[in-house]
């Protein structure tokens, strides 16, 4: 997390506004990359589990993956954001 103001400020070069920008830019920048490298891994366990599952058992679960898939996206999301925020509020400069 320190990182993002380390380079931040380096992008910005004193300017306080730009900062503030680059951080939030960063960050955002960043937890978009950690979600869809996160949930595709999340995706694709769960679609090889699907896929061991329904061979070995008689009745089918269709239903039942797109609820697990939901719920894992959106705990995946709001986990994402809270450390988002959480950098976020580390590494933005409220005074000069």
């Amino acid at each position: 997390m320190e990182r993002i103001g380390i380079a931040a400020s380096k992008m910005a070069q004193g300017n306080f506004f730009l900062y503030n920008f680059y951080v939030i830019l960063i960050s955002f920048l960043f937890s978009v990359f950690i979600f869809f490298l996160s949930g595709f891994s999340i995706l694709l366990a769960l679609i090889i589990m699907a896929y061991f599952v329904n061979g070995v058992l008689p009745t089918t679960l269709e239903g039942v993956w797109g609820d697990m898939v939901r719920i894992c996206m959106i705990t995946l999301t709001t986990v994402v954001m809270l450390l988002n925020l959480l950098a976020i509020l580390k590494n933005v400069r409220i005074k000069k």
